[in-house]
């Protein structure tokens, strides 16, 4: 049966919760990553992803004009925009299970953790490297 492990990116990167914005900018950019599993000693206990950086960037509550935007990404931090306590599976955690975990609360990663201890994190599109991977030699050319 296909698991987790066999899908996940192991050893991903990680962030503190005291890591500016800034850094997790140049992160996810440099890395071509759009989640970032955040560690306080050692112990997953949050996770920001893209669209909590874009939420905190042009945030609706907080008008702000652009002029402002260095100021934000020097001093928010990754705690103040995480998602705190994430969902997570493990590395035995069936494949499908994680799937539907993942369509079921929109999520678009979640991370893996083995006896208390962040040691990978799946994704939406390491689902759809497996599929297009496993399915390429199945689909028949018309011409």
């Amino acid at each position: 049966m296909l698991t987790v492990s066999d899908l996940m990116t192991s050893n991903p990167q990680t962030i503190t919760p005291d890591t500016p914005l800034r850094h997790i900018i140049e992160l996810m950019k440099a890395e071509g990553c759009r989640h970032l599993p955040v560690l306080q000693n050692g112990t997953l206990v949050g996770i920001v992803t893209d669209r909590d950086v874009r939420l905190v960037m042009n945030s609706p509550i907080v008008l702000h004009g652009r002029w402002q935007d260095e100021e934000l990404i020097n001093k928010v931090t990754a705690e103040t925009c995480m998602t705190p306590n994430p969902i997570t599976v493990t590395p035995e955690t069936p494949a499908y299970r994680a799937a539907e975990m993942l369509s079921i609360y929109k999520f678009g990663c979640l991370p893996v953790v083995d006896n208390g201890v962040l040691v990978g994190i799946v994704t939406v599109t390491d689902f759809l490297d497996y599929l297009a991977t496993s399915k390429r030699g199945e689909i028949s050319d018309p011409e």
